[in-house]
């Protein structure tokens, strides 16, 4: 038996072997319902092979790994946690716990201006000959600036670290990069990646022609991502910035392996103050996107950073770059995604992809004229609407906000940090206003629970994520039962839920004598005829998969409102 088995040989699969069996598995369904596009018009296949790269790619991924490795020096990355208190000797108290229970840098956001006194400001300075400090959005009367000039000037190039914003640093602070190409705020109103891959290279290219040199200039710059929560993309996403800066360089006639620090933070578009926990995930999977794919510094926002901070959201939020660092072992290796099939491939698309709408940019003449001129605004709106219609038809999902809403979680009053463009927010809305008051709501059941569950629990999930409460009816055994208690009960909305093969035969009978002075809708999606002959029947609508939320729910909120006033009256 031993011997057999050494002597066994399995049959080489290749592409195209693997193709014709997922075909076959997909009965009768085309290949491509197995490829997912993304806003980036890139198509991600269900399989990345040696044989598809070695095609697609060539000697190509080994410039690539060349191009990216050229760009990092360890695999190891900053710890900068941000305090978020606007009171300066909680900042104080603050940062200096967070130092000593693992954060290495300090980080100060202007946009959330803290009220500083002399004595903080000193402390500040002080740390700041110790620690990396990175400052953003500093506006001219912010006195956090006054912490620079509180700093020797012998002890000025000790300091690292980063500073923008509208007001001035003082002379002698050599290490401290003030040029950036900050994506955040694009990223927050919608942008897409390769558009943010984009603006980081004609902001560059207008930032540069400030200086006399590519390598003064270099020296100087920065750049800032947020990372969603599409891991592989996401990871990608930092790894082509370093393909497109080392040909950004060459374009400027710097031969040499350039490099320039990639700041990240977990993103805030995706968090929402429902379900908030979901929001710890979020970030973990941000941060460990954002490590795998070479980040130097990174950012992670407590998952409560939204409505009210707590100690426990702080801990987590910097526990979760500790746990990956010293459990992972990833910041011993420079590019530990390189080799991958898949993110080589999605690595180059996005490299090429990029490198063409920068251009685009460049003719339209460049960066500042591209902002100026409202295209950019444009194109943001256009992805932001894009996102929302994907959570709305639930092509994408926010967990426990468009799917597996929880209406026991209450949603909190107080916001820390306002955010623009938040996707749950319009979500969020909706769960506030049913909070206060809602349409009684009904599912009309029938036949036996397994008959009828599958589609009452879509129905109560669709339903839940703006907040709106459906209770099942008894189970009906027939059609007269349910006309007879539809009769007896005082509700505002039902909705129909019975077996795909039984609907029909239930609706049949139901639209003989249908209850038309009742707002009933029915569960699922039909052909236009049977659809028209049961809205002229009296049916309101119907509830599927796929459909509008945001359009339905508005539908429901008008349609309650003129009955809640025709009853009035």
């Amino acid at each position: 038996m031993i011997s057999k088995m050494k002597e066994q040989q399995f049959e080489t699969v290749n592409d195209a072997k693997w193709r014709e069996v997922a075909v076959e598995s997909l009965r009768g369904l085309p290949f491509e319902k197995l490829i997912t596009k993304t806003l980036e018009g890139i198509d991600i296949q269900p399989l990345y092979t040696k044989e598809q790269t070695e095609r697609d790619l060539g000697e190509r991924q080994e410039e690539l790994l060349k191009a990216i490795r050229a760009g990092k020096t360890s695999g190891d990355w900053t710890i900068a946690q941000r305090t978020y208190t606007t009171n300066g000797d909680q900042f104080i108290s603050e940062t200096k716990e967070s130092l000593e229970k693992g954060n290495e840098a300090i980080v100060y956001d202007g946009s959330l201006q803290v009220e500083w006194n002399d004595e903080n400001l000193s402390e500040l300075a002080k740390l700041a000959t110790q620690y990396p400090l990175y400052a953003y959005n500093v506006a001219e009367g912010d006195r956090f600036i006054e912490v620079y000039s509180l700093i020797d000037e012998a002890d000025r190039k000790k300091v690292q670290g980063t500073f923008t914003g509208t007001a001035e640093l003082p002379e002698g602070y050599h290490l401290v990069r003030t040029e950036v190409a900050d994506t955040i705020d694009a990223h927050l109103k919608g942008a897409d990646i390769v558009t943010e891959l984009a603006l980081v290279l004609a902001e560059a290219a207008e930032r540069a022609q400030n200086y006399k040199s590519f390598t003064q200039f270099e020296n100087k710059f920065f750049v800032r991502f947020a990372i969603d929560t599409h891991f592989f993309l996401e990871m990608a996403k930092l790894r082509a910035f370093r393909v497109l800066w080392q040909t950004f360089a060459k374009a400027y006639g710097h031969e040499k392996e350039s490099r320039v620090p990639v700041f990240s933070e977990t993103s805030l578009r995706t968090f929402s103050k429902l379900d908030p926990y979901v929001n710890l995930l979020r970030a973990g999977n941000e941060a460990f996107s954002a490590v795998l794919g070479g980040t130097d510094v990174l950012t992670v926002h407590p998952h409560d950073v939204i409505a009210e901070i707590t100690p426990a959201g702080i801990r987590h939020a910097r526990n979760i770059q500790l746990v990956i660092k010293e459990e992972t072992f990833v910041d011993n290796v420079i590019d530990p995604a390189g080799g991958s099939y898949f993110i080589d491939t999605l690595t180059n698309e996005m490299v090429e992809k990029a490198w063409d709408v920068f251009l685009e940019i460049e003719e339209k003449g460049g960066y500042s004229q591209y902002v100026e001129n409202g295209e950019l605004d444009e194109k943001l709106k256009q992805l932001y609407d894009e996102r929302v219609r994907k959570l709305s038809t639930r092509e994408a999902s926010l967990i426990g906000t468009n799917i597996y809403a929880d209406l026991s979680n209450e949603i909190p009053e107080t916001e820390t940090l306002t955010v623009p463009n938040r996707l749950a927010e319009v979500f969020e809305n909706l769960r506030k206003k049913y909070r206060v008051e809602q349409p009684n709501t009904v599912l009309l059941t029938f036949g036996q629970l397994k008959d009828f569950k599958a589609r009452a629990d879509f129905v109560a999930g669709f339903l839940a994520t703006a907040g709106i409460e459906a209770k099942p009816s008894p189970a009906f055994a027939s059609v007269d039962e349910a006309k007879k208690w539809i009769a007896e009960n005082d509700f505002d909305y039902g909705v129909i839920c019975a077996h795909p093969n039984e609907i029909e035969d239930v609706m049949s009978e139901l639209t003989k004598d249908f209850p038309k002075d009742q707002w009933i809708d029915v569960a699922g999606k039909y052909d236009e005829a049977t659809e028209k002959a049961w809205l002229d029947a009296g049916v309101s609508g119907f509830i599927y998969q796929g459909q509008d939320q945001l359009e339905k729910f508005a539908y429901i909120a008008k349609r309650w409102k003129e009955d809640d006033n025709n009853a009035k009256a």
